[in-house]
């Protein structure tokens, strides 16, 4: 099993949105992401990959846990190029569970051992891998 993470705006689409769209047994198309490490690394992902869900902008900080459940597919939010192709892929995402204590961007920063983490590196990249290492300490920070 492999570890990411995967950002989102909260005002646009929050961990709580996610928590009541599968809760009803529906799954979330990760979409609208158009940076190729980003897509590249939704190519990446193998179905029960696990990522945390961080929230951008407002809040910074990780509050929950979801699970890849589709594999990488033509993003349905994208147009095609000039060739008519779709170079946009998403992943479907499920809610797994939120963190019973959010980790901020600011203590994730403040911690030594998280300083290669990919959301601390390549700031600016929307889905980003994290090793087995730092999803245990994430985890452990977060009350899990």
């Amino acid at each position: 099993m492999a570890y990411w993470l995967m950002k989102s705006e909260p005002d646009v689409f929050s961990f709580d949105d996610l928590v009541k769209k599968t809760g009803r047994g529906e799954v979330e198309e990760w979409h609208s992401v158009r940076n190729y490490a980003a897509r590249n690394n939704m190519r990446a992902m193998a179905l029960g990959d696990e990522a945390f869900f961080y929230h951008s902008n407002i809040g910074k900080e990780i509050v929950g846990i979801m699970r890849i459940v589709a594999l990488a597919h033509p993003d349905s939010t994208a147009e095609p190029n000039d060739k008519g192709q779709i170079v946009w892929d998403c992943v479907d995402v499920q809610a797994v569970k939120p963190l019973p204590r959010p980790v901020t961007l600011a203590e994730i920063k403040a911690t030594p051992a998280l300083e290669n983490l990919e959301l601390v590196k390549l700031s600016r990249l929307s889905v980003s891998k994290v090793s087995p290492q730092e999803w245990a300490l994430l985890c452990r920070m977060g009350g899990l």
